[in-house]
């Protein structure tokens, strides 16, 4: 994370500038450089992200876009719009894997965002490896600056991270549980009436089915079984 810097060239809306604090304090990174943004008051900045006093006080400032990158060994620009001369990515969940292991093997990526009216120009795309765009509605593209950075920033977050976790494997039930379980369900549809004709052989066909595509764990099926024959056992105290 640390290794990830998000540029914003001439932002214009000191709103958008604390929604993007917010959306780095979201995903955990740490480091924004601003070039040339509009006089703001830290306060109006943690206003819009609070609790993230430290994240504002580490805002570095910058006059040029040239000094905001010099140590960027990768820059990746954004745009919404195609630039067939330039190499674009739109596939961002492998793209962002990249970034992720640039930024760990070689050092510092920059993720470059511009103005709001206009995007990046011309020089500011000039100094980028790689331009990013993200899908969206083609006849809507343009994104919010804070929600294009909260989307880039989630997509590094989720390369990160690795795939989730496997989940513990489950004991399921044995053939003879579920069998013990199918005979008590039977037992129990006969003790309580519920087939008006014929053997019931149907309906307890269709819950085996039901159960068996449910793959119940060993102790789902006891209890399956417990809870059949509890019914028949409070049936016949009845009697």
């Amino acid at each position: 994370m640390d290794q990830v810097i998000t540029v914003l060239h001439r932002p214009r809306d000191v709103r958008n500038i604390g929604a993007v604090v917010r959306a780095l304090k979201n995903m955990g990174f740490r480091r924004l450089r601003l070039v040339e943004p509009p006089p703001f008051d830290p306060a109006d900045l943690t206003g819009i992200a609070h609790r993230s006093e430290d994240l504002v006080a580490a805002i570095e400032l910058y006059a040029d876009l040239d000094a905001a990158l010099a140590d960027a060994r990768y820059v990746v620009g954004t745009s919404e719009r195609a630039h067939p001369d330039r190499p674009m990515r739109a596939d961002v969940r492998p793209f962002a894997a990249e970034l992720v292991a640039r930024a760990t093997s070689a050092g510092p990526v920059a993720l470059l965002f511009g103005p709001e009216d206009h995007g990046l120009d011309n020089a500011a795309l000039d100094r980028c490896h790689a331009l990013l765009t993200l899908p969206a509605d083609p006849a809507y593209p343009s994104l919010n600056l804070a929600q294009a950075v909260l989307l880039t920033l989630y997509e590094l977050r989720m390369a990160a991270a690795g795939p989730p976790p496997a989940a513990p494997p489950r004991r399921l039930a044995t053939a003879a549980e579920l069998e013990a379980s199918f005979a008590a369900l039977a037992a129990a549809i006969e003790a309580v009436g519920f087939v008006k004709s014929g053997d019931g052989a149907t309906v307890v066909r269709r819950l085996r089915g039901l159960i068996t595509r449910a793959e119940p764990d060993s102790r789902e099926a006891a209890l399956l079984a417990a809870f059949a024959r509890e019914i028949v056992y409070a049936l016949r105290r009845r009697v």
